[in-house]
């Protein structure tokens, strides 16, 4: 007799819309709420899962912040229900945040790759 199991990680991405302007970069943007976990499957059949966690992704800048688990288990419900900051850990900073310099003395700001300000000539 032949048994088959096995153990892997998974993501269920949620259907849930609530548009946003970014704290970080200050854009119009949405938060895509996803949940990752951990499953046993049987015979290719999913039985068991554990290690629940619920995360949101904003469109605009790519941030990842986890969400408290009392709001995420209430968006995998299908409840209706608004994201407040207090719900929000930030896990890592979104990839476009770093593409540009802000220059501190004069507020010059560019995506361009320049080891000096462009306007005032101090180091960025």
């Amino acid at each position: 007799m032949f048994f088959i199991m096995g153990i892997t990680d998974g993501r269920k991405d949620f259907d849930f819309t609530q548009t946003i302007i970014c704290n970080l970069c200050g854009k119009y943007g949405r938060y895509q709420v996803f949940m990752t976990y951990t499953v046993l499957s049987l015979f290719f059949i999913p039985c068991f899962k554990w290690n629940k966690h619920y995360y949101v992704q904003t469109s605009c800048c790519n941030t990842l912040y986890e969400l408290a688990p009392e709001i995420g288990k209430a968006i995998a419900r299908g409840q209706q229900v608004e994201i407040q900051p207090e719900h929000l850990t930030r896990v890592s900073r979104g990839s476009s945040s770093f593409m540009y310099k802000h220059c501190s003395q004069c507020g010059y700001e560019t995506a361009e790759d320049f080891e000096f300000c462009p306007k005032c000539g101090k180091r960025f």
